[in-house]
C-alpha cells in the first residue's frame, strides 16, 4: 500500500508542478570547442552536440566549433554521419574539443531484413525504415497506421472509420485481380496468417432484409502500437523474394521494443481524446426540404418539423488510453513486460472497441561462453468491439447512415410521447430508433507466441530454430428486436451467434555464417527450412421469431421458430472446416561486400505449398541485387557526397494468398445433410502466380549529411494470375480456379528526401517528403468479362462499374457516359445510355506524404500530411442514397436543387460517370505538440506533455464523407477499388497525453 501511495503521490506532485520548467541543478556553464576528425584532423561541420538525458543541443558550425550552456556536470554526445558516436563529460570544463574516429562501414543504422538484419550502408534492395521517433502521433488501434504518409510507393488508408476497422494497404499498386493484395506482415520474425477472428453474421438481419454485411477488422488489432520500435518496408523483389510465395505485395517487418542492460526501468503513457465526425455530406435541412418540395410543385412531405437526423446518430466521441512497460537486464540477459488498456469510442452512438494487450519478452545468454542462448515473445490481446449497423452492401432501405442521409427532415425522430416515430409495413426506418433495435458485438482474443533457442557452433557459424503459435478465436453475438420495421424482421426479431478460430503455426530453422573471406571480402550467409500451417474454422447460427423480448434474444436463440433457423458455415457456402493450408519451404541468402564498395546479395527460396495442384506444388523464387558505394571511391572528389550509392535488382516472388483447398474437388452439402451438388471442380495444373521486379535505385546524402534521400525505378510483371470462374455447361455446376492469360504491369518512379533545413543550439528544423509516380495496366488479357465493384441502393440491384479489360488499370470504372442534362432536364448519355466506355482509374496516379519537426527549446512540434492525386471516386452514396427522386418521400442532395432536373427522372437511376468524382486529396493525418521537462521530481525522468491532432483537414474536391476510403464492393470475390457507399465517416480527434519513466 505504501508503494501505491508513494505512486499516486509522486503523479500528483507532477501535475502541480506540470508549469514549472527550471530546477536547482549543477552550476550553468558555456562550453565551447572544435570537433575534428581523428584521421586528418579537418574539421567536421554538422555534428550534432546534445545534452545527454535533455532536449539542449547544438550543432558545429563549417570550421567545426561550437558552443553551448549545460550544468558542469553534464555529458555532451557527439554524432556525425560516417563518424563513430562519443561521449564525454564535461567536468566542469569551459574549452572541450575533441576529435571523431571516422565509421569505417560510413551508415550503422541497422535494417532489418528477412531472417536477419544489415547495415543500411549494406542494403541492395529497396527497403524504408521508420523508427519509432518517425512514427505518426496518436492514439492507433493497429501498427500500420503509423506508417501512414512516410515510406514513398506506400498507400495506406482506413476502409472506413469504424474502430478498430480493416485497412486498405498497397505497396507499389494493385498486382492481382483476384487473390490479395495486401502486404505480408512479419512480426519478430513470425509471417502472420492476414485474417482477422472476427466473425460475419452474414446478411443482417437474414435474406430480404435488406440490410447488408458489415466490415471486418483489422488483422493487426492485437498489436499494441506502442510496443512497436520500428518497420522496415520491404518493397522490391530482391528484399522480398527470401519469403517467395508470400512476398508479392511487399513485405512489412514490425520489430518490437526489447529490454536494455541496467536497473528496472518504468514507462507509463496516459492519454485522453475527444472526436467528432471529420467532414459531413451535403443534404437538405426542414426548411430547404420544404422549400425544394415548393420549387417542385409538391404537396406531400411536410412533416412540419425541423429534424436533424445526421446530428442525432452522431455523438462527440472519448477515447482513453494507458500505456506501461517494465524492461531491464544483466550481463546475461535483459527482458521487457508491457500491458495496454484501449477505451475508444465510436463517432456513431453506441460503437467503439475496447483493447486489452500485454507482452513479454526477453533474450537470456547461457554457459561461460555464452554459446547458447534463448529469445521467447508473448503477445495477448482481446479486443470487444460494439459494431455499428454500417454496411457495405445496404439495399435501399439503407444501414444506419443511410437512413439517417434519407431522414425526412421535416419528420420528428420521436413522437410527443417521447416514442421512436415507426411507420410499420413502409421502407423508411427511423435511424434512432433502429440504433435502439440494434446490438452487435464482436470479442476476439489473439495469442503469439514464440521461442528461438540458438547456438553458436563456431565463431561465424549460428545456428537457431524458431518455434510460434498464433492462435485467434472471435465470438459474434448480434440481435435485431422485432419493433423495428426491418423487412423480414418486423414483428419477428433476428438473432445470430458466430465463432470462429484461426490456428497458425511455424517452424524455422536457419544457419547463419559470417566470415571475412580475404582482406577487404566478407561474406554474410544464411540458408534455413520453415514449414507453416494454417486451420480455419468458423460456425454461424441464426433465428427469428421469438415468444418475448423481456430477454435478450442470443440467450434464447433455442426459442426461435424451426422454420428460421438457419446454420451458417461460410457466406460464401464452403464448409465449416477449411481444409488445412501448409506452406513447406527451403532458402538461402548471401551478402557478399568486397572493400566496402561493391555489395552483391543472391537469394532463392522454393515454396511448397498444399493450395496448389498436384502438378506444381512448388514453385522456386530467385533474386539477385548489386550495389556500389561510390563514395568510397577514391575518384569520387572527398567532400562531395557524404553518402552516393547505385542500386540495381531483379527478381521473382509469388501470391498464394487464395483459399485452402482450391484445386482440389469439393462438394456441398445441404441442410438436410445430403450434398447438393459439387461446389469447385478440381485443377491438378493450378500453378503460382508470379510476378517479376526490376528496381533501379540511388541513395544519396549531401551537405554534410543535412540532405539524404533516394530515388527509385521499377518494373514489376505479374503473370499467371490466379482466378476463380464458374464452370461452363455442360460441366458440373459449380466453381473452379485457373490462371488466366496476360500479366498486370506495375511501374514508377519513387523520391523520398530529408533535410535538415534548421540547425541550431535551440531550433531546429527537419522536413521529409516522398513521393511516388505510379501506372497500373492490365495488358494481353483476352479472357471472359470479369465484372466487380457492384453498387447497391435503390433502382440499382446487380449493377457492376469496373471490369478487367486488356490496355486498361485494374478496377478501371467500366460506366454510360454522362454529358449534363439535356433541354428537358434528364440526363443525357451517350448512345441513350446503351454503350458503356472506360471512363475512369480508381489508381492513384501520384502518392505524396510531407512530414515536419520543428524543436525549440523543450517544444517539439510534429506535422505530417498524405496525399494522393490522379485517380477518381464512384460517389455510390450520391448516386442511390440521397438522389433527387427521394424529394416527397426522403432527404436528397443539397446540390442537387436548383438544377434543370425533373422529378419523375427519379425512375430511372442509372450507374454514370455523372457519379465519378475525382479523388484527390491532401489531407493533415496528425499533428503534435509536446513539451519536455528536466526531473521535477526525484526518480520521474521524461516527462513529456503533448496535445495531438488527428485528421484535422482534409482538402479535396469530393463530395462524399472522405476521399481515403475503399468500401468493399467486391462481386464474386473480385476485389473492388475506389467506390464509396455510406462509409463509416472518418473522425477528428484531439489527445492530450502524459508520458514519463521511473
Amino acid at each position: 500500500m505504501n508503494q501505491v501511495y508513494l505512486f499516486w503521490k509522486k503523479l500528483f506532485f507532477l501535475w502541480l508542478f506540470i508549469a514549472w520548467t527550471f530546477q536547482v541543478n549543477a552550476q550553468e556553464i558555456t562550453v565551447a570547442g572544435q570537433v575534428t576528425s581523428s584521421e586528418d584532423g579537418s574539421a567536421i561541420p554538422g555534428v550534432n552536440i546534445l545534452h545527454k538525458g535533455t532536449n539542449n543541443g547544438t550543432v558545429t558550425d563549417i570550421e567545426g566549433n561550437y558552443s553551448i550552456s549545460v550544468p558542469s556536470d553534464a555529458i555532451l554526445v557527439f554524432t556525425s554521419i560516417g563518424f563513430l558516436a562519443q561521449e564525454v563529460s564535461v567536468n566542469g570544463q569551459t574549452s572541450l574539443s575533441i576529435e571523431l574516429a571516422a565509421d569505417v562501414q560510413q551508415l550503422t543504422e541497422v535494417v532489418v531484413i528477412g531472417y536477419g538484419s544489415v547495415k543500411k550502408s549494406d542494403l541492395t534492395g529497396a527497403v524504408t525504415s521508420v523508427r519509432e521517433e518517425d512514427f505518426n502521433k496518436g492514439v492507433f488501434t493497429s501498427p500500420d497506421q503509423l506508417l501512414q504518409g512516410k515510406a514513398a510507393g506506400v498507400q495506406i488508408f482506413n476502409n472506413d472509420g469504424t474502430p478498430g476497422g480493416s485497412s486498405t494497404v498497397r505497396i507499389r499498386g494493385n498486382s492481382s485481380v483476384r487473390t490479395g493484395n495486401q502486404p505480408l506482415y512479419v512480426v519478430d520474425g513470425i509471417p502472420l496468417d492476414g485474417r482477422s477472428a472476427k466473425p460475419s453474421p452474414g446478411e443482417i438481419g437474414g435474406s430480404g432484409s435488406g440490410q447488408g454485411d458489415s466490415g471486418d477488422s483489422n488483422p493487426l488489432n492485437f498489436l499494441n502500437p506502442n510496443d512497436i520500435a520500428s518497420m522496415e518496408v520491404l518493397k522490391d523483389a530482391s528484399a522480398t523474394a527470401i519469403y517467395g510465395s508470400r512476398g508479392a505485395n511487399g513485405v512489412i517487418i514490425i520489430t518490437t521494443k526489447k529490454g536494455a542492460s541496467g536497473d528496472p526501468k518504468i514507462d507509463f503513457g496516459a492519454s485522453f481524446g475527444v472526436s467528432s465526425i471529420l467532414r459531413e455530406i451535403d443534404i437538405l435541412d426542414g426548411n430547404g426540404y420544404r422549400s425544394a418540395l415548393d420549387d417542385y410543385g409538391l404537396t406531400v412531405g411536410d412533416f412540419g418539423g425541423n429534424e436533424d437526423a445526421m446530428d442525432a446518430v452522431f455523438r462527440t466521441a472519448t477515447t482513453q488510453n494507458y500505456n506501461i512497460s517494465v524492461s531491464g537486464g544483466g550481463d546475461k540477459g535483459s527482458y521487457r513486460v508491457s500491458s495496454s488498456y484501449l477505451n475508444q469510442d465510436g463517432i456513431i452512438e453506441d460503437s467503439g472497441i475496447k483493447k486489452y494487450t500485454a507482452s513479454l519478452n526477453g533474450s537470456y545468454d547461457f554457459f561461460d561462453n555464452d554459446r547458447f542462448s534463448v529469445d521467447f515473445n508473448v503477445f495477448v490481446a482481446h479486443t470487444d468491439e460494439n459494431i455499428a449497423p454500417v454496411t457495405n452492401n445496404a439495399g435501399f432501405t439503407g444501414d444506419v447512415l443511410g437512413q439517417a442521409l434519407q431522414w425526412n427532415p421535416t419528420r420528428p425522430l420521436r413522437l410527443a410521447n417521447g416514442q421512436f416515430d415507426i411507420e410499420l409495413g413502409s421502407t423508411t426506418i427511423n435511424p434512432l430508433a433502429y440504433l435502439a433495435a440494434y446490438d452487435d458485438e464482436a470479442r476476439v482474443t489473439t495469442v503469439l507466441a514464440s521461442v528461438s533457442p540458438s547456438f553458436k557452433i563456431t565463431d561465424n557459424l549460428v545456428y537457431k530454430l524458431l518455434v510460434s503459435l498464433n492462435r485467434s478465436t472471435g465470438v459474434r453475438e448480434t440481435q435485431i428486436r422485432d419493433f423495428i420495421n426491418v423487412q423480414g424482421v418486423e414483428g419477428r426479431g433476428w438473432a445470430s451467434y458466430g465463432t470462429n478460430e484461426l490456428n497458425t503455426q511455424q517452424y524455422t530453422q536457419t544457419l547463419s555464417y559470417n566470415t571475412e573471406i580475404s582482406s577487404g571480402v566478407s561474406l554474410n550467409a544464411v540458408v534455413g527450412y520453415e514449414f507453416q500451417q494454417f486451420d480455419n474454422k468458423r460456425l454461424s447460427f441464426s433465428g427469428k421469431d421469438f415468444l418475448t423480448d423481456e430477454l435478450s434474444y442470443l440467450d434464447i436463440l433455442q426459442n426461435s421458430s424451426q422454420e428460421s433457423r438457419t446454420i451458417f458455415t461460410h457466406t460464401d457456402g464452403r464448409s465449416q472446416t477449411d481444409p488445412s493450408s501448409k506452406l513447406q519451404s527451403f532458402f538461402g541468402r548471401a551478402n557478399v561486400n568486397i572493400n566496402s564498395k561493391y555489395l552483391l546479395t543472391a537469394t532463392v527460396r522454393a515454396d511448397g505449398s498444399s493450395k496448389f495442384g498436384e502438378n506444381n506444388r512448388y514453385g522456386v523464387f530467385p533474386s539477385f541485387a548489386v550495389a556500389w558505394n561510390l563514395t568510397n571511391e577514391e575518384f569520387l572528389s572527398a567532400g562531395s557526397f557524404d553518402n552516393l550509392k547505385l542500386r540495381l535488382g531483379w527478381g521473382q516472388t509469388g501470391n498464394q494468398e487464395f483459399p485452402a483447398g482450391a484445386a482440389q474437388e469439393r462438394f456441398q452439402l445441404g441442410s438436410d445433410g445430403t450434398f447438393t451438388g459439387l461446389e469447385n471442380v478440381a485443377n491438378p495444373d493450378l500453378q503460382w502466380e508470379t510476378s517479376t521486379t526490376i528496381n533501379a535505385g540511388v541513395d544519396f546524402a549531401v551537405f554534410g549529411a543535412k540532405l539524404t534521400g533516394s530515388i527509385d525505378y521499377f518494373h514489376k510483371t505479374t503473370k499467371d494470375l490466379l482466378f476463380n470462374f464458374s464452370t461452363i455447361q455442360p460441366a458440373p455446376a459449380g466453381r473452379f480456379w485457373t490462371n488466366l492469360d496476360g500479366q498486370v504491369i506495375n511501374k514508377g518512379v519513387e523520391l523520398a528526401l530529408n533535410g535538415l533545413i534548421i540547425s541550431k543550439e535551440e531550433l531546429s528544423l527537419e522536413v521529409g517528403v516522398n513521393t511516388s509516380f505510379l501506372s497500373n495496366e492490365l495488358q494481353d488479357y483476352n479472357g471472359p468479362a470479369v465484372l466487380t465493384g457492384e453498387l447497391h441502393g435503390q433502382g440499382i440491384s446487380n449493377t457492376t462499374i469496373q471490369r478487367l479489360e486488356s490496355d486498361q488499370p485494374l478496377n478501371s470504372f467500366y460506366l454510360r457516359e454522362w454529358l449534363g442534362f439535356n433541354e428537358t432536364g434528364f440526363d443525357n448519355l451517350t448512345d441513350d445510355g446503351n454503350s458503356f466506355f472506360y471512363l475512369g482509374d480508381p489508381n492513384p496516379d501520384v502518392l505524396l506524404g510531407l512530414n515536419t519537426n520543428l524543436s525549440y527549446k523543450n517544444f517539439s512540434f510534429v506535422m505530417n500530411f498524405n496525399g494522393a492525386f490522379g485517380h477518381q471516386i464512384y460517389n455510390n452514396t450520391l448516386n442511390t442514397v440521397i438522389p433527387i427522386g427521394n424529394l416527397g418521400s426522403r432527404n436528397i442532395g443539397a446540390d442537387l436543387i436548383g438544377g434543370p432536373i425533373r422529378e419523375d427522372q427519379a425512375n430511372s437511376i442509372k450507374a454514370s460517370s455523372r457519379y465519378l468524382e475525382d479523388g484527390d486529396y491532401l489531407k493533415m493525418t496528425n499533428f503534435s505538440i509536446s513539451y519536455s521537462l528536466d526531473d521535477v521530481i526525484s526518480g520521474i525522468r521524461n516527462v513529456r506533455i503533448s496535445l495531438t491532432g488527428q485528421n484535422l483537414f482534409v482538402l479535396t474536391d469530393f463530395s462524399g464523407f472522405d476521399p481515403e476510403v475503399n468500401t468493399d464492393k467486391s462481386r464474386d470475390g473480385v476485389p473492388s477499388f475506389g467506390i464509396e457507399y455510406t462509409p463509416y465517416p472518418t473522425p477528428r480527434t484531439f489527445i492530450l497525453g502524459l508520458n514519463f519513466s521511473f
